[in-house]
């Protein structure tokens, strides 16, 4: 046996026995020790960096650490194993990842404004307010990344408190397919539920109490939505029915689950209603958050989009809804993004090229020196990249320069030199990530056209886009439009919702009617499982260029 230690900084260290060829991902993951991994260990996104202080590991090269950072001694942690004593240290960037991601958590005046006027809206359509449960109650949306809570008060619907972190089964993988793989590891059943329940629910319920002055057995209620893949990694039921063939979850609805069922505490015997699914990728937050779109109360053909780790979709009106998730991967939150970032402090958030120089200028979140580029900033990048003339079509670059540097296999695109950065190493967006991250945005757009294309409407039919999810708050609609991951529609027919899914969860704490409209409006959409639609790799293979195969179709 062996003995490492993890060093974290402003925590104490975590000293684990190991044996000769244990991974040290493994192992960190196995006691505690946060440490991102959007990959889950593959070796593909160079993220989880660790600094081997003293000691030995043995290491798998890759392309994700040069030679440079493997002579101070950074490795992968998915890329290293035990060969004898050693000191980990865990830097910030790789440990910190959970803290301060931004997301719609009704956390601003201008997120409240958006909450109030949904609310106002949705028991302006005949629902009543009240249910059976009086005094305080929590809604909860559990995101593949953050996970945001409110503290309400039920009878009024007043919002008392609010508070967000990053999921905890972040480490596990960025996306659910991931999460699933390792829920299968041995002991992962346990490991998943613990790290959103104990390092995530009950934290964030303590602090909201504790911020209103209230003990957690005072809740008195409390309402989930969740994708199907939170949901059941909550209750511990076999995520591998929702990746595999037939693609049918262990279940679709919950009823009957109290606070001692599902391991909150809340008041004894309190109810916890959990949002319904509808397929395998779309889950109780789209429910809920359809609900808050009001989508199902119009007239107007409407689509309304949640961007976040996952893209899912609702086309539709008073008269039907269709629904589908697409696999579009972590790339909207930096994953599988050599540069790629959550949207927390020292992200890249904005940007803006000059056609000439092919310099850039970019706001950063934090306003601190740039480590990374998170989503919204990613999309304003391939944008100008595309406007400049400076990648083609098909994602590769066409012009020289400063800032364009050539290697066996590629090229990359330099955002900001190392003496530019907080981190001392280059911010740079390559060949490789423009191919993943066409390939995210086409999934979304070839998702769009499969559901028009099966009621046979063209894409100037839809009369209005909601967008909602973290993501969609700051996204340039105008740039979406141009590397065609969005349709060419008036950009005043767009609008933003924030995070709908939290929204629909605090109509259904506070209304019997909003939580039966909920599970009304699950059972009337009809659920298209994209894998298996006609035709859809057709549209996903011309969607991936930028704008799409069809320039006409984004013709302004």
């Amino acid at each position: 046996m062996y003995n490492i230690t993890f060093r974290i900084p402003d925590a104490n260290d975590v000293k684990v026995a190991a044996e000769r060829g244990d991974s040290i991902l493994d192992l960190a993951q196995q006691n505690g020790v946060s440490i991102d991994a959007p990959c889950a260990g593959s070796g593909t996104c160079g993220k989880c960096r660790v600094i081997v202080s003293s000691g030995e590991v043995s290491t798998i090269p890759n392309i994700h650490l040069p030679e440079e950072d493997f002579a101070e001694g950074w490795r992968l942690a998915c890329q290293s194993s035990v060969c004898g004593d050693a000191l980990i240290l865990v830097p910030s960037e790789s440990g910190d990842f959970r803290k301060g991601i931004t997301t719609a958590d009704l956390s601003t005046p201008e997120e409240m404004e958006r909450y109030r006027e949904q609310m106002m809206r949705i028991f302006g359509m005949g629902l009543k307010m009240g249910r059976q449960q009086h005094g305080l109650g929590l809604a909860v949306d559990i995101g593949t990344t953050t996970v945001a809570a409110v503290l309400m008060d039920i009878d009024s619907a007043e919002i008392l408190a609010k508070a967000s972190m990053g999921n905890g089964q972040i480490r596990y993988g960025a996306d659910v397919i991931n999460r699933i793989i390792n829920q299968r590891k041995p002991g992962g059943v346990e490991r998943l539920r613990r790290a959103i329940r104990e390092e995530t629910l009950i934290p964030l319920i303590n602090e909201l109490c504790s911020g209103y002055e209230v003990k957690p057995e005072q809740i008195q209620c409390a309402v989930i939505a969740g994708n199907t893949t939170m949901e059941h990694l909550l209750m511990g039921a076999n995520g591998d029915t929702i990746r595999l063939e037939p693609f049918q979850p262990e279940f679709l609805e919950l009823h009957g689950q109290t606070a001692e069922t599902v391991g909150l505490p809340l008041a004894k015997g309190s109810p916890v209603i959990f949002a319904p699914n509808v397929g395998s990728y779309f889950g109780g937050d789209l429910t809920a958050g359809t609900l808050a779109s009001m989508l199902w109360a119009s007239p107007e053909l409407t689509l309304f989009l949640d961007l976040g780790t996952n893209g899912e979709l609702v086309l539709g009106n008073e008269d039907f809804m269709l629904c589908c998730a697409c696999s579009a991967g972590p790339a909207f939150e930096g994953g599988d993004i050599s540069s790629g970032m959550r949207a927390t402090k020292g992200a890249i958030d904005e940007c803006e090229i000059d056609p000439d120089t092919m310099d850039p200028t970019y706001h950063v979140i934090g306003e601190e020196k740039p480590i990374g580029i998170c989503g919204s900033g990613i999309i304003d990048l391939v944008a100008e990249l595309f406007r400049a003339g400076i990648v083609s079509p098909k994602g590769k670059f066409i012009r020289e320069g400063k800032r364009i540097r050539c290697y066996e296999g590629g090229a990359e695109y330099v955002v900001a030199f190392e003496d530019e950065t907080g981190s001392g190493r280059d911010i740079t967006i390559t060949e490789t990530d423009l191919d993943n991250f066409i390939r995210a945005k086409g999934a979304i757009f070839s998702a769009i056209q499969s559901m028009l294309e099966s009621i046979d409407l063209p894409v100037d039919g839809i009369e209005r886009i909601i967008i909602a999810g973290g993501i969609g708050g700051g996204i340039n609609i105008g740039n979406a439009i141009c590397i065609g991951m969005l349709p060419n529609i008036p950009e005043t027919c767009y609008s933003y919702i924030g995070n709908s899914s939290l929204t629909g969860a605090c109509a259904m704490l506070c209304s019997q009617d909003a939580t039966d409209k909920v599970f009304d409006i699950a059972h009337n959409q009809t659920y298209i499982e994209l894998s298996m639609h006609p035709g859809y790799m057709d549209e996903f293979v011309a969607a991936c260029f930028i704008p799409h195969t069809d320039a006409s179709l984004f013709e302004r």
